[in-house]
């Protein structure tokens, strides 16, 4: 049974990338909401994407998605990746308290990796948990519940029906980091994936959110919500699935879903960075948990344990 692919530092480096892509989509999300309802929000973010990105594959010459079977992965993927978690999220962020909607919805995405072990168990040969992984997991959550401090705990459990949208959607990400391993098969570019999985998606939407919301007949949003809804579609969506499909043909789902423990720390270390929020103890405990849960499963902290027992046995 061949091992799962090991990450390299470019691995890593694009890792972090996709952390702080997707971590800024929980802020741009929560501008967005001000004005907007959830599934006109990811009608918007999904259609801009796809429009996006199919501007790109033009201008650089890249083969678009043909043939049944690609088109047919295309809209299962959609359907995994965007349309089920993408409205879920947008659904809790609605529905939870807005001072902590951000933070609390980003938090609860970072159990993505629980269920992508369990997910990958079951429905892969090469992906199997391992005590490495079981050990890096556990970590990692340890350290997202200790960023987010005692004081934060209080609030699990006050917005229920949010908070489930939430993990629901963190195992739709599970899933659809298994699923699309097959798109490495099927020979399509990253690129081109992303735009016909979300090519798909919007084509999925469309019919729900114009009798659902009736989009077309809700007013002009302000400035503030229309760059929100740029940011969240151009960098959080189109730049972000480049690199997510990308990762996923080179380090499998399961290392690729580690980028969830890492969007908390962005979001943090975002709001230090750019809206003066203060860092914390709890916060580079958190980190350094993280770190330490990542490495792990990764491999490097066993290893390196490892060279060490064997420099003490030679001294």
């Amino acid at each position: 049974m061949p091992p799962s692919p090991s990450m390299r530092r470019a691995d890593w480096a694009t890792l972090l990338a996709l952390s702080a892509l997707w971590g800024g989509s929980f802020f741009f999300s929560k501008i967005a909401l001000g004005e907007l309802p959830p599934l006109t929000v990811a009608l918007i973010r999904i259609t801009l994407a796809a429009l996006a990105l199919l501007l790109f594959l033009l201008v650089t010459r890249q083969t678009l998605p043909k043939g049944r079977a690609a088109w047919t992965a295309l809209f299962g993927m959609g359907f995994l990746n965007n349309i089920v978690p993408f409205n879920l999220i947008l659904w809790g962020q609605a529905h939870m308290d807005h001072a902590i909607a951000t933070a609390l919805a980003a938090i609860l995405n970072a159990t993505t990796p629980l269920f992508g072990v369990v997910v990958a168990h079951v429905l892969t040969a090469d992906e199997k948990a391992s005590p490495p992984k079981i050990l890096g997991v556990g970590l990692g959550l340890t350290g997202v519940v200790v960023m987010i401090g005692p004081g934060a705990l209080d609030n699990l459990g006050a917005f229920l029906p949010g908070e489930l949208a939430c993990l629901c959607a963190a195992l739709s990400y599970a899933f659809a980091g298994v699923y699309g391993r097959r798109f490495r098969r099927l020979g399509l570019a990253p690129a081109a994936t992303a735009f016909g999985q979300l090519a798909a998606s919007s084509l999925m939407m469309i019919p729900l959110v114009g009798f659902g919301e009736r989009i077309f007949e809700q007013s002009l949003p302000s400035l503030q919500t229309i760059g929100a809804l740029c940011g969240l579609a151009f960098l959080s969506t189109a730049l972000a699935y480049i690199l997510y499909f990308r990762l996923l043909a080179a380090v499998g789902a399961t290392n690729l879903l580690l980028v969830t423990f890492l969007i908390p720390v962005s979001a943090i270390l975002l709001g230090s960075l750019f809206l003066g929020e203060r860092l914390s103890m709890l916060h580079f405990a958190g980190m350094g948990l993280i770190g330490l849960g990542l490495a792990a499963i990764d491999g490097r902290l066993l290893r390196w344990l490892h060279r060490q027992r064997a420099g003490d046995a030679l001294s």
